[in-house]
């Protein structure tokens, strides 16, 4: 599931390319992706509205549109967004195939070469038809992604939103604050706590796992029986490794790619995540990184130097 670095590098993408540019149409062939609205709905409510800005709140994307509304998308475990421009083909073709035939389903492709062909982009379910000729095009590949419409002055107290945490990278959030939100679980698991939306916004199974490598927590450490000097060192850990996950582009070890349909770099750093039965890179540790299922979620770790 893309993370706050990935949605945050899509967020960067889109803000550079979509305010000011009008929405014209929109297609999809798998209206759950709209959850609460029905799709003839959703369209009707945006088809002509101008994109004013592209934010982030958590592992949500806001993209906020004239006429008082706002688009939240939450790629969930397999989605992301690209742009660029794409051809239609609506109807289905005929094809031949060993003597039998085949249909194929309304698709939507490229239309020039480049990252946007990568196969793991090619999962189209909803496609954006914007007044420059190009297209926002949603890629899902499991069709898990959330696309719902909300008014501008419901968007503090929405049911997407108001359940979560504070922002780990605001400027404001200081290890004070984070204290006080991880203390809020003194029985959780760590690592379970780290990924709940509720305490800190955004954190989820790849970064987590980076977090407490670097600060030498165990994955299964109960909150309320961390030192203070582990907790200054998780809050730090916390601000370097989602910074540093931002500045490669996001995570692309599964399908992930940002909205030129180009992979991240975060992969190439990771120190335990999907290590499970190399050696621990850390200078001096010498252990061998392991992998145990806590809170129902994998957590890689070393067993040496994560104590």
């Amino acid at each position: 599931m893309p993370e706050l670095p990935e949605v945050q590098t899509t967020v960067s993408g889109l803000q550079k390319v979509l305010p000011n540019l009008a929405i014209k149409d929109v297609w999809t062939d798998w209206k759950k992706t709209f959850r609460e609205n029905r799709f003839h709905d959703f369209k009707k409510a945006i088809v002509g509205k101008k994109v004013l800005s592209v934010t982030r709140r958590g592992k949500h994307i806001l993209i906020r549109l004239t006429g008082n509304i706002t688009i939240i998308i939450h790629m969930k475990m397999t989605g992301h967004l690209l742009y660029g421009k794409y051809k239609h083909f609506p109807h289905s073709n005929v094809l031949k195939n060993v003597g039998m035939r085949k249909t194929e389903n309304e698709r939507w492709v490229p239309a020039e070469k480049g990252p946007l062909n990568d196969p793991f982009n090619r999962f189209i379910h909803v496609v954006f038809s914007l007044s420059n000729g190009k297209h926002l095009a949603f890629s899902d590949m499991r069709k898990f992604g959330k696309i719902v419409l909300e008014k501008m002055e419901n968007l503090k107290h929405s049911p997407h939103l108001a359940h979560l945490g504070p922002e780990p990278l605001e400027k404001g959030f200081c290890e004070k604050n984070f204290f006080e939100q991880i203390s809020k679980k003194p029985r959780g698991k760590i690592k379970t706590v780290l990924m709940d939306q509720t305490i800190v916004a955004g954190i989820g199974n790849i970064y987590s796992d980076e977090m407490l490598w670097r600060a030498g927590i165990h994955p299964e450490t109960k909150t309320g029986k961390l030192k203070d000097k582990k907790i200054k060192e998780l809050f730090s850990a916390m601000k370097e490794i989602l910074r540093g996950g931002i500045k490669l582009g996001g995570d692309s070890m599964s399908d992930y790619r940002n909205i030129f349909g180009e992979r991240g770099h975060f992969q190439e750093k990771h120190h335990a995540y999907q290590k499970n039965g190399k050696r621990c890179d850390k200078r001096g540790c010498g252990g061998i990184i392991e992998r145990k299922v806590v809170g129902g979620r994998s957590a890689h770790f070393c067993p040496k130097h994560q104590k």
